[in-house]
């Protein structure tokens, strides 16, 4: 087992895999009562939901969500701990995978109870025995006050937390097989001035991946620890491995104990109580059979749980500092932003006071910065999106979607009438194929697809390629808004999605010359090489933007500044009521 005083040294990160609402914000809680800077769940996997909002102090807080535990590792790459809330049909092969994934963690606890006993020894063999922690199968957990929360151990109420003052490292050890009563244990060691070292529920299976073993030579070895308190239950050998431990000197540190299950001896079959390892199948095995052997021990064993109370009572007592934080008054919001928020001195968005903002002067890094929702790491990427912008403002009157707030403009109509005209014409045919474009070159970049494959793929589908052709430039004629916006990849190391890119248009022009790759395809292939090694951005992450149509924000945003031009422009004309001329219409002749 992993020793207790590292934990308490480690930031004690946590990827939650399942749904556990209560017991994740216990966590959170304990954090904060812990004085924690941030949280320790990092990331929850399993959810549908992109985030998980919870409450962090008095606050809420985004807690990010993967659908694997893979996808969570490409953009949070270190993890200490796991909190398996899954089955137990899915419990190990979870475990497996996120040693896998993060094979320098340090353990895990595993919450589900009936996990096959096959599958808990060889989690035992293959990570307890290299010196990983697991908790449980068929536990609630693992706590270090004021260090780690692995669990619903200690409680789901923040006001369990403080009242047992779990927030505050003390000197004695709580051991139990039991998850319901470990946390009795707890709350009778505080009620009595002590503060804890750790707590630990090894779980109730007949295979716990930490045995009581394994947990009392963990608290031998702890420096804070100085007592032990321990709860056992009739059925299996674990007290008589702790009594050879005690006879050879390996555990040396004072132990109050009580076994339950003493009514079980009052029947003439061996009876199964709650766990599935509470089977007394011997005499050995029963409750009276244990307290005997750990008294020979030298263990003070209790023979009920109000005799326990009372030897808790006589441990030595630790100082107890009051608990301030007071975390009461909560409600949850209707919805989330994280762009903007009013405060006593004015408006903020983005990180940034509006104030801030003006004084830098710099509109293409606001921009920047409100696209990707925090400021960007790189100049490279402002200039990027500021040339886009600068590039993409307006392609002339005769464009459908300028047409259109030309005509609703004429038409007597307003600017927000006419600029949603105008909006409303994006679509994949015009200005809606920049995540068209995206999407068809990070798709073909992640799965290694030849360019040749694609186009392939495409002419069969009789598909058009999203970013390739152009109606008046050629292979001859190049778009001189591309030459400026193909400049992007001077400042880049490495362009796999341009050159994906421009490896497809070297084989559409060839059949034909204005298959060329468009400004949507330059766009899309060159911020998605931007964001990935000038921002960072994970392949799920851009996959993200992708889905959420971030590309084509990168047109609409300028083109809203053009369309709003033309708009203008119309009221400045006041030319009144636009009407096709019959010359222009083909009217079906009905004889």
């Amino acid at each position: 087992m992993y020793k207790i005083n590292n934990i308490r040294k480690s930031p004690g990160s946590i990827l939650a895999v399942g749904s556990y609402r209560p017991a994740y914000q216990s966590i959170l809680d304990f954090d904060a009562l812990s004085g924690k800077p941030a949280p320790s769940i990092v990331a929850i996997v399993g959810s549908s939901k992109r985030f998980e909002k919870y409450f962090w102090r008095s606050k809420e807080v985004l807690i990010p969500c993967y659908k694997t535990i893979a996808d969570a590792q490409k953009v949070i790459p270190n993890v200490e701990w796991l909190l398996n809330i899954t089955s137990a049909r899915r419990a190990y092969q979870t475990t497996v995978d996120f040693f896998d994934s993060y094979p320098q963690a340090l353990g895990a606890h595993i919450f589900a109870e009936d996990v096959p006993e096959i599958q808990a020894i060889k989690l035992y063999d293959e990570y307890v025995r290299r010196g990983k922690t697991i908790v449980g199968p068929a536990g609630v957990g693992l706590i270090v006050p004021g260090s780690l929360k692995l669990g619903v151990v200690g409680g789901v109420d923040w006001r369990q937390v403080a009242q047992n003052h779990l927030e505050q490292p003390g000197a004695t050890a709580v051991m139990s097989a039991s998850g319901g009563m470990i946390n009795e244990l707890i709350t009778m060691v505080a009620a009595e001035d002590h503060l804890l070292s750790f707590a630990l529920c090894f779980g109730g299976d007949r295979f716990p991946a930490t045995t009581p073993g394994d947990a009392f030579l963990a608290a031998e070895a702890d420096p804070n620890t100085k007592q032990i308190v321990y709860y056992g239950e009739l059925g299996g050998v674990d007290e008589y491995d702790i009594i050879t431990l005690i006879e050879q000197k390996k555990i040396t540190k004072p132990i109050v104990a009580y076994i339950a299950g003493a009514i079980g001896e009052s029947f003439e079959t061996p009876v199964q109580f709650g766990h599935a390892k509470a089977l007394a199948s011997s005499h050995d095995e029963t409750a009276s059979a244990k307290r005997k052997a750990l008294r020979g021990a030298g263990v003070k064993v209790a023979e009920s749980i109000g005799e326990l109370a009372d030897l808790i009572k006589k441990l030595p007592k630790d100082e107890v500092a009051e608990t301030t934080l007071d975390l009461t008054g909560r409600s949850e919001s209707l919805f989330t932003s994280t762009i903007s928020a009013e405060s006593s001195d004015g408006y903020h968005f983005v990180g940034k006071s509006l104030q801030d903002w003006s004084a830098e002067g710099d509109i293409a890094l606001q921009v920047t910065t409100a696209l990707l929702g925090r400021l960007p790491k790189s100049a490279v990427t402002v200039e990027l999106v500021k040339n886009i912008f600068l590039l993409s403002v307006d392609h002339g009157p005769q464009v459908s979607g300028a047409l259109n707030t030309i005509v609703t403009a004429r038409a007597g109509k307003g600017i927000v009438d006419s600029i949603a005209a105008g909006l409303l014409t994006v679509g994949p045919r015009f200005g809606g194929a920049v995540s068209g474009a995206a999407r068809e070159w990070f798709d073909a970049v992640q799965s290694d697809i030849e360019p040749a494959d694609l186009v392939e793929r495409r002419a069969r589908a009789k598909e058009y390629i999203s970013g390739i052709g152009h109606k008046k430039y050629r292979l001859d004629i190049p778009d001189p808004r591309t030459v400026i916006l193909a400049q992007a990849t001077k400042h880049l190391d490495k362009h796999p999605y341009f050159d994906f890119a421009k490896s497809v248009e070297a084989i559409t022009t060839q059949k034909k010359g204005n298959l060329i790759l468009n400004v949507d395809g330059h766009i899309a292939a060159l911020m998605l090489d931007v964001l990935s090694e000038k921002e960072g951005y994970a392949p799920e992450e851009l996959n993200q933007l992708i889905d959420a149509d971030f590309f084509n924000a990168l047109f609409v945003l300028p083109r809203m500044i053009g369309f709003t031009a033309h708009y203008l422009d119309q009221k400045r004309n006041d030319e009144g009521l636009f009407r096709l001329p019959d010359a222009d219409v083909f009217l079906r002749d009905e004889k």
